[in-house]
């Protein structure tokens, strides 16, 4: 099978580029030196001539503050974009897989979200990924959507200057006396190698339609860092942060933890817990040596 991966350089891009390539398919890599999806024009052309039978666009605008500083910028790439992919996905008879975010959610529930709860983002972000997702649904059958929520990889996010959540913690540890984390936000932490494979599982599926998908289970940043601490073993003085000590310059969801109900429902659920991603992660990057890997398994 023929799969143009737009974002193939991204923190998740790559990833499913390697997993694609694993399953024995021809990926057509495409960065942002390839395309610009915010052209119907550029994006028809280059499409049209590539002839993929899957795409899957892990391209976003997703640096939230940046978006609430250039709102026009993130509703081009983020809303005109996906419309743009799925124009031309209908036309040449592609399936599309779009990424999008538990952003889309205004964190009120305080319970897992399903995929029928009513989106209501609170910030530029969440709102122009919503609007894609309208744009995708309205213009081609033949897609699905996978929200997913707190991305960690051991490709770089060059949004977020290159270091993830995970890469930080163990960062911070070695730099400073006291380690403080916030222990009222809650999310799914998720292995992009885990969202490569079910992206992967789904393009053998015509089971279309918007999924939640996201690692099983989920914990605050306080215990997310907790445990990347207790695994890889270091030697870290966490502190919980009060609500207000890190004041956010958006709105953010306090809780978007998302649960994978559709993809349960039609058997397609790959995702391991929150935990495995995460020690699979710390040993592929390198912070696990052989002993403390089989002693954590």
């Amino acid at each position: 099978m023929r799969v143009a991966v737009i974002g193939a350089n991204g923190q998740l891009g790559a990833d499913v580029v390697d997993e694609f390539t694993r399953n024995g398919d021809e990926v057509v890599a495409l960065t942002r030196d390839h395309i610009d999806i915010r052209s119907l024009e550029i994006v028809r052309s280059l499409l049209a001539a590539v002839k993929p039978e899957v795409i899957v666009n892990t391209a976003a605008m997703h640096h939230v503050e940046n978006c609430e500083r250039e709102p026009l910028e993130a509703y081009s790439v983020n809303s005109i974009g996906a419309r743009s992919l799925a124009l031309i996905a209908h036309e040449i008879k592609a399936v599309l897989i779009h990424v999008s975010t538990d952003y889309v959610f205004d964190g009120a529930k305080m319970q897992p979200y399903l995929e029928a709860d009513l989106a209501a983002p609170l910030n530029v972000y969440g709102n122009t990924k919503l609007a894609g997702e309208f744009f995708i649904r309205a213009t081609t059958p033949r897609y699905f959507i996978l929200r997913t929520s707190a991305l960690f990889g051991t490709h770089p996010c060059r949004a977020k200057g290159g270091r993830n959540f995970v890469d930080l913690m163990l960062k911070l540890a070695g730099e400073r006396d006291e380690v403080r984390v916030v222990n009222d936000e809650f999310v799914s932490p998720t292995f992009t190698g885990d969202v490569a494979r079910q992206i992967t599982l789904l393009s053998r599926s015509e089971q279309f339609g918007l999924y939640h998908a996201t690692a099983e289970g989920s914990c605050s940043w306080y215990e997310f860092a907790k445990t990347i601490f207790d695994i890889t073993k270091t030697k870290a003085n966490l502190k919980i942060a009060s609500s207000n000590e890190f004041p956010a310059k958006v709105p953010r969801p306090k809780y978007s933890v998302l649960e994978n109900h559709e993809l349960k429902k039609h058997g397609l659920n790959s995702f391991r817990t929150w935990e495995a991603g995460l020690h699979s992660y710390l040993q592929s990057a390198g912070y696990l040596n052989y002993a403390t890997s089989a002693m954590a398994l």
